[in-house]
Formats: structure tokens, C-alpha cells, sequence
């Protein structure tokens, strides 16, 4: 198992403005679109249906013969394994840039880069990023054949974006340098783990941290609707000395410079499994006290330059090859129950998941857009200084 990369590019709020993929490119999109024998067009195809079915489909997508992503780490929750997986059954390339790039860095490339064959085909979004994109008409509706398993409420009702795998808030401790490690959100205030507790990014920019802040809310008095506790939760930690601005990652902890994370369970359990062989033990518990889960969404560019490409993506993502590689990430995927009835889970790989308890719910979309409002204007004053 490779060790998950921290990617900033799963903000469940739509708060950062990037200007990383602000650049221009040359060349207009082509134009030779793939259709199907009435004519219907691959970019205009709501479903594997329109161009004939699975087979045609894959047989436009071979001929457009390329996949243009974006802000997909290899090392991130399996990822390297599907793109390898995607190509290997379909003969397809799968160019990535920027993998450590954002959800905004994503969207801002779609809008930069309209009509231009170098922009991204498809997108990996945090929920309100999704929601936000939808809303600017940048997303084509595309059903999957596995769309009626997805639970409501984790798709748009259009198909234009669908949640895909997921997880929950954890935190992560370097049991060789620290005495007793944190399970919960109140172990995280105690004064031995001073300068010794980092998120896996800015919340204003990253999903992981974003969730960090709204599972220390929950664990404070706070709810969906109230993230102003896990924001004073952070600005206390700060007060005290224990938060550290350093952002972790695989190297930081390796290093010792964050012994304790604050990160979704897929990427700590993935460190728990790849640190063995290099002397850290890390522990992985999902806090009790601030229990918060959320999944990431996948859609389709509207103006994609390989339209066929970018649908049969979303087809292998929402397979059962698709979705078993997720659970070998650690990540949750969204046809896990469906799957289970199907008899198509990986057992073994459901079985290594972190252990939690109860059944998972989510911000609405009014709720998410509050709480990114508040953290745009909060964070940096609690944490400054």
C-alpha cells in the first residue's frame, strides 16, 4: 500500500482562489466530437445510453484516445491503482497536472481554460465545490450506470455530480513520539502535546481540514449549522501552543515535525500501513467526540475536449473494479452498501477500514455555504499570532 499524498483539493467549501492553473493555452478544443449512429453527440451524452451503450462508448473513447485530469495524486486514496486500471483495460492515456492542486485550482482551470484542448475533461471535487460548479453551469449531466445505487442525497438530481468514495475525520499520532496519543478532540487540549498538533492543510483551501474544523465543532456544542465552536476550538489550541501551522504530510511525519494529524481516516490508516518499514508507529482513532464524514464528488466538464473519455471515466469510477479499488485505499466508497447486497464488495479490503460506529450525516448545501462564509472570515484571525 502507498502512503496517501495530502491533496488540498477536497474542500467541502468553495473558499480558495488559486492561481496556479490561471495560465492560458494554446489551441482551440476539437471539434470532431464522437456520435452516435442518430447523431447524438458524446459531449450532449447524458448517459451510455445516448451513444449506444457501454461498448460504443468505449469505442469513442478510444478514439479520442485521451483523458485529460487534473489535482489527482497517485498516492491518494488508491488513485495510482485506478488510472493505471482505466488505462490498462481501454488503452487510454491519462494525463494528470498539477496533482497536489486544488478544488479551486480545478474549477479555476475549467473557466481559463474554456474551448481549449488543454482543459480538464473531469473533475474531483470537495461537495461544495461540486455544488458551487453545478451552479456556474460548468458541469455536464452524465448518469452512470450505477447512478439509482448512489444514496440520495449523495447526487445531483441531474447527474452533474455524484459522490464517489469518502471517509471520516481521524486523528493520526506517532505513538514513538508521543507518550499517549490522542483519541478525541478534549485529549487534543491537554498540555504534553504542545506545538505537536497540524491539519493536513488551510481549511479555507483543504477538504481534510475543512472537516477538521467542523468535526471540532461538533465535538465542542457545535453543529452542521454552528462551525464558530470548531474555530474557537483551534484558535484555543493555538492560544495554548499545541496547534502547529506546519502543514502535514507524508514527509512531516515521517520527519517528527507533526507527530499528531488531524486528517481523514483513508490517508492515516494509509501512513499506519506504509510507516511499519521506516520506524513510525502510527495510530490511527476516529474521535468519538467529533464524529464527521464526507465524501468527494466526480463530474464531467461541461466543455471537455474528450467527452467520451471523460463519461467512461466516470463508468470505470462506478464500477465494482472502480469501487473495490477505493476500499484498497481505505477510502469509503459511495456503492459500498449496493455492493454489499450485490455480492461484488472486497470483503477483505471493507474489513481493514478504521473502525466507527453509527451511520454517517452530512452538511446540507445551505449549511456547507454558512460555514465556508464563516471560516473566510474567522480562520486567520484564530489562528494568527
Amino acid at each position: 500500500m502507498t502512503v496517501f499524498l495530502p491533496r488540498t483539493a477536497l474542500l467541502t467549501g468553495g473558499l480558495a482562489v488559486a492561481a496556479a492553473l490561471a495560465l492560458s493555452a494554446c489551441g482551440a478544443a476539437p471539434d470532431d466530437k464522437a456520435t452516435s449512429a442518430d447523431g447524438k453527440s458524446a459531449a450532449t451524452a447524458t448517459s451510455a445510453a445516448d451513444l449506444g451503450g457501454l461498448d460504443a462508448l468505449v469505442r469513442a473513447a478510444k478514439k479520442e484516445g485521451t483523458l485529460h485530469a487534473i489535482a489527482l495524486p497517485r498516492d491518494w486514496a488508491n488513485y495510482g491503482a485506478l488510472i493505471d486500471g482505466f488505462k490498462k483495460k481501454y488503452g487510454i492515456r491519462v494525463e494528470v497536472e498539477n496533482p497536489d492542486g486544488s478544488s479551486q485550482d480545478e474549477i479555476n482551470a475549467v473557466t481559463s481554460r474554456k474551448g481549449q484542448d488543454r482543459a480538464p475533461d473531469v473533475l474531483d471535487l470537495g461537495s461544495s465545490f461540486a455544488l458551487s460548479a453545478a451552479q456556474q453551469g460548468l458541469l455536464a449531466p452524465y448518469k452512470v450506470a450505477g447512478f439509482g445505487d448512489i444514496p440520495e442525497g449523495q447526487k445531483d438530481a441531474e447527474g452533474r455530480w455524484y459522490n464517489d468514495y469518502g471517509g471520516y475525520i481521524s486523528i493520526g499520532c506517532d505513538a514513538k513520539k508521543v507518550k499517549e496519543c490522542p483519541t478525541t478532540f478534549k485529549d487534543l487540549l491537554k498540555p504534553q502535546y504542545k506545538g505537536k498538533v497540524a491539519l493536513n492543510g488551510n481549511p479555507t483551501k483543504s477538504g481534510s481540514a475543512f472537516g477538521g474544523v467542523y468535526a471540532a465543532s461538533l465535538a465542542n456544542g457545535g453543529s452542521f449549522d454552528d462551525i464558530q465552536p470548531g474555530l474557537d476550538f483551534f484558535a484555543e489550541l493555538k492560544k495554548n501552543g499545541n496547534y502547529t501551522p506546519v502543514e502535514s504530510t507524508p514527509a512531516t511525519v515521517e520527519k517528527g515535525e507533526t507527530p499528531i494529524s488531524i486528517d481523514w481516516d483513508y490517508l492515516n490508516a494509509g501512513y499506519a500501513d506504509e510507516f511499519k518499514s521506516k520506524g513510525v508507529d502510527w495510530k490511527v482513532a476516529v474521535p468519538a467526540d467529533g464524529q464527521f464524514s464526507q465524501y468527494y464528488s466526480q463530474a464531467v466538464n461541461k466543455g471537455a475536449p474528450h467527452p467520451a473519455a471523460a463519461r467512461l471515466w466516470q463508468e470505470y469510477l462506478y464500477s465494482a473494479e472502480g469501487q473495490n479499488l477505493w476500499l484498497k485505499g481505505y477510502a469509503r466508497p459511495a456503492l459500498m452498501t449496493a455492493m454489499d447486497k450485490a455480492g461484488t464488495l472486497d470483503k477483505t479490503a471493507a474489513g481493514k477500514l478504521p473502525a466507527v460506529s453509527g451511520t454517517p450525516s452530512f452538511p446540507s448545501e445551505a449549511q456547507q455555504s454558512k460555514a465556508k462564509t464563516v471560516l473566510a472570515q474567522g480562520w486567520g484571525k484564530a489562528v494568527s499570532g
